[in-house]
């Protein structure tokens, strides 16, 4: 941990001039200058690319990092949340009511998210997802994903899709990602468990990340 020293008891001022006050203030300042270079080079110390000791890599910022081990399906045509049941990294951005992102600080964010998805219609479907700001549809954010006809009976079409978007947030603001499908019956946000040959390990149905990028 970075420690910042403190502030300097400086001593009281003479009426009239003092060798021994004037080399007492000198070393008090010095010695809290040489401090707080110390601090400032243990914040920015980077040896051959590689930050070291108490580097730069120590400074926090927001972040938070959230996915769903669920299908999720939505009826045809109608607005639907995308929702997570498991916060995998957390600082100062928290999941509320299952499908908002909320932050504790304002700033820029970028948020990104992936879905699986995948279609057992005989026809072309259409995937959309656009973002909410505090129950606000954000204009221009809709994205469009046309899926493929089935590939034959039980056997669905299938893909991830992802994308990322800057957001700027006020304290206490949250952000949701929302979807709608032109068919609610065969289209779907699959979970897919582990399987075999090869070994594969289980695939989130939705993942989302939000972090902070600046003031």
């Amino acid at each position: 941990m970075i420690q910042i020293p403190p502030v300097p008891n400086l001593p009281l001022p003479q009426q009239e001039f003092s060798q021994l006050y004037l080399s007492q203030l000198t070393n008090i300042l010095r010695l809290y200058f040489n401090q707080l270079t110390n601090a400032i080079s243990n914040i920015n110390t980077v040896i051959s690319g590689i930050e070291t000791g108490g580097g730069g890599y120590v400074l926090s910022m927001p972040y938070g990092a959230f996915s769903s081990g669920v299908t999720q399906t939505a009826a045809t045509n109608t607005a639907t949340a995308l929702t997570y049941n498991a916060t995998d990294f957390s600082n100062t951005v928290s999941l509320v009511s299952g499908s908002q992102l909320k932050v504790k600080y304002a700033g820029t964010y970028n948020f990104q998210f992936s879905v699986q998805l995948q279609s057992l219609s005989v026809a072309t479907e259409d995937v959309f997802i656009w973002l909410r700001q505090n129950g606000t549809d954000i204009v221009g954010s809709t994205g469009l994903i046309g899926m493929l006809p089935r590939k034959s009976a039980g056997n669905p079409s299938h893909g991830i899709f992802g994308w990322n978007y800057f957001v700027s947030l006020k304290a206490n603001d949250y952000i949701e990602a929302i979807w709608s499908t032109t068919d609610g019956t065969n289209v779907t946000i699959p979970y897919y468990a582990a399987s075999s040959s090869p070994t594969k390990p289980s695939t989130q149905s939705v993942v989302a990340t939000l972090t902070f990028v600046s003031a």
